[in-house]
């Protein structure tokens, strides 16, 4: 998959995802024909990613409708099949507000549910590649001299130094996999490295499911973005080494002063980022930013069974008796964020322009 496969999709009586957890030994897809399905393909992380949450629960609406049609379903069974798509997982808000979006439309039919749906991921598609664009941006302008030459222009004049490429470090997935296509931090990425702008991406492995060795290792390879796989206990090394120019990451709800919730981990690369004097940027589309949160105190964070990190692959590492903790997600505070990009615009968080200030100033004109 090179970027611009679709990972979500509407067959017309079922929901076809590419099974994440077959990555990177096989690539697989699933066809979800009913609700309790779609529920542990939600929660065994088969589909995941904030954006991809949202475009699965709108088209879980749907799918809750023809499975009641098959089965003989009231409106109130309905209604609970919608509910358990709603709440599979809490902490991302794309899933809630997608399949809160479609409910309306339930009583058009589900023809209707669809087409809103389709809305959903094709806002998400558009809303990757002008994020991607801007972040790139962003980045050009912040990290690189004005006067070194692009890689499209002339050789740069005598003793100007030519433009370099990029380091850059992520964490877990935010590409293609994550969202419908392309890709939040990964799309920056990806902008990037069409403008011949990336020397490698230390990639963390990332704890406890390695979606980062996993699947944002399988994206970079076949996009032929050079990259490095490293246990997350050395990504706060590597930034304070010098080894890393930016840090970007993707986020599954961002609170309305700026505080980011990601993968567990996403703090200690802010943390090491600040010490560094190096950007930490997030990356993530308008629908995952959570006005009604006033801070991520707010921000629920989804625990995870223990066997997670007691063990590996079905054999437990940990001695019996010894007891798991594991958080899926935590939270980066605002003043940590440098900037956030959004399809719209970028915000230097740390700087003071959270979400909410831009909001309020839009509603004002």
């Amino acid at each position: 998959m090179a970027g611009n496969e679709r990972t979500i999709a509407w067959t017309g009586d079922a929901l076809r995802i590419i099974d994440q957890t077959a990555l990177p030994g096989r690539l697989e897809y699933l066809d979800l024909r009913d609700v309790g399905e779609l529920v542990c393909a939600i929660q065994g992380l088969a589909v995941r990613g904030a954006p991809a949450l949202g475009a699965a629960g709108a088209y879980g609406v749907a799918l809750a409708m023809c499975q009641g049609a098959r089965q003989g379903w009231d409106e109130h069974a309905v209604a609970a099949a919608v509910d358990q798509v709603r709440t599979a997982r809490p902490t991302a808000v794309n899933l809630a507000a997608a399949v809160d979006r479609v409910v309306p439309l339930m009583a058009a039919g589900v023809a209707a549910v669809v087409a809103e749906a389709d809305a959903i991921a094709a806002e998400d598609v558009a809303a990757n590649r002008a994020m991607g664009a801007r972040g790139a941006d962003w980045l050009q302008t912040r990290l690189l001299t004005s006067t070194a030459s692009s890689p499209s222009s002339s050789p740069a004049p005598a003793g100007v130094e030519p433009r370099r490429r990029l380091r850059l470090l992520t964490h877990c997935n935010a590409g293609a996999l994550a969202t419908t296509e392309w890709g939040t931090a990964l799309g920056v990425v990806r902008e990037l490295h069409s403008r011949g702008l990336v020397e490698v991406v230390y990639i963390n492995e990332t704890r406890p499911l390695l979606q980062g060795a996993r699947l944002t290792a399988w994206e970079l390879a076949r996009a032929g973005i050079p990259h490095r796989v490293q246990v997350d206990g050395a990504a706060a090394s590597t930034i304070c080494r010098g080894l890393v120019d930016v840090a970007i990451i993707g986020a599954d709800r961002i609170a309305a002063n700026g505080d980011t919730a990601n993968k567990i981990g996403s703090l200690g690369i802010a943390l090491a980022c600040a010490d560094a004097g190096i950007p930490f940027v997030v990356a993530a589309p308008w629908t995952t930013i959570d006005l009604a949160l006033r801070s991520g105190a707010e921000i629920p964070i989804e625990q995870r069974a223990e066997d997670e990190v007691l063990g590996w692959a079905g054999t437990r590492t940990s001695p019996e008796g010894s007891r798991g903790f594991n958080p899926a997600f935590d939270v980066t505070p605002a003043r940590l964020v440098t900037a956030l990009v959004t399809e719209t615009a970028v915000f230097e968080v740390s700087a003071g322009r959270t979400p909410a200030v831009a909001d309020s100033k839009a509603a004002a004109g």
